[in-house]
């Protein structure tokens, strides 16, 4: 839906979607809002803390009277928190998107996308985000179907949101998602619309990182490293942009297992970490429970690494 006059949440939008989380929080006080404005401004906020990993201040913030958008983010704060509170969360998630007088709230869908998205539960995300509304849950359909390995649902979502609104920052970003899990020629395009990005914007972990990977794709590692060691000076603790430097010191020949520590300290469930554990496992216990398991997970673990971003 096209939204009709200047959208006073923006530059906040923006801001968000690209990468630059502490700006949407330092440039939140926009005067006039309507109530609705209002309530999607503070999920923006919360959401800007949780992407800087400041779970523990948006699980305080917000308390038992605030808006049901509102408790969504409270949940997703509270499940990438630890691991020992994902069953209350998905729990207390059913509930809400159970209840028909708020259970088809735009935001609350997009939460619920993202946490079964995290649980690689794509069907069950899919239930909740496939109708779509917002361009949000959009974008969020295209990056479940690429995990999915469905590229043509996948751009089918595009299509939409380019009818909807072809400049809009998350078509573009969802644009290039697509070109980098489609491959080939397509990473060039991709790596254009980082670049335009990088040209109108100030840069972030998340505009670097796309560039580096279609650096990576490309076979350019060296300017991937320049690009990625650039987005470690903004985030030393960002899990893509230490995966992404796994990967790229790998190509190079160099030493990777500084960035491999930072990773495991800061983000041990992340799939790079739990992936190498399971060889190391692999090599000493090879009958070991979580090694057959995780051996139908190495094929998906290799298309990963080509489009790791």
């Amino acid at each position: 839906m096209a939204v009709a006059g200047p959208d006073p949440l923006f530059g906040l939008r923006n801001n968000f979607y690209l990468g630059a989380y502490q700006a949407a929080i330092n440039n939140s006080e926009v005067p006039n809002l309507s109530p609705d404005d209002v309530v999607e401004r503070d999920a923006l906020v919360f959401r800007s803390y949780i992407a800087l990993g400041s779970y523990q201040l948006v699980i305080s913030e917000i308390d038992a009277s605030a808006s049901t958008p509102l408790q969504a983010v409270k949940l997703l704060a509270i499940y990438l928190s630890g691991p020992e509170k994902k069953e209350m969360v998905i729990s207390s998630l059913h509930e809400l998107l159970g209840d028909p007088a708020v259970g088809s709230n735009p935001i609350l869908r997009l939460i619920a996308g993202i946490i079964f998205m995290h649980e690689q539960d794509y069907n069950e995300a899919l239930k909740y985000t496939n109708a779509g509304g917002t361009m949000e849950l959009h974008a969020l359909n295209v990056q479940i179907f690429i995990k999915m390995h469905r590229s043509d649902y996948a751009e089918k979502q595009l299509r939409i949101m380019q009818q909807i609104d072809e400049d809009h920052t998350l078509t573009q970003l969802a644009n290039a998602w697509l070109n980098m899990a489609v491959g080939g020629s397509k990473i060039q395009e991709a790596y254009l619309i980082f670049q335009d990005f990088s040209e109108k914007y100030p840069m972030t972990s998340l505009v670097l990182n796309g560039k580096a990977v279609c650096c990576m794709h490309m076979g350019n590692f060296d300017e991937a490293e320049t690009l990625l060691l650039e987005a470690l000076n903004k985030d030393a603790k960002d899990p893509e942009t230490l995966a992404n430097l796994v990967v790229c010191s790998l190509h190079l020949g160099k030493p990777s297992s500084r960035y491999l520590s930072q990773l495991k300290l800061s983000h041990p469930n992340h799939m790079l970490c739990v992936t190498l554990f399971c060889s190391q496992l692999k090599l000493s216990h090879p009958n070991h429970m979580l090694v057959k398991r995780s051996s139908s997970a190495e094929e998906n673990f290799d298309r990963a690494v080509q489009t790791i971003a």
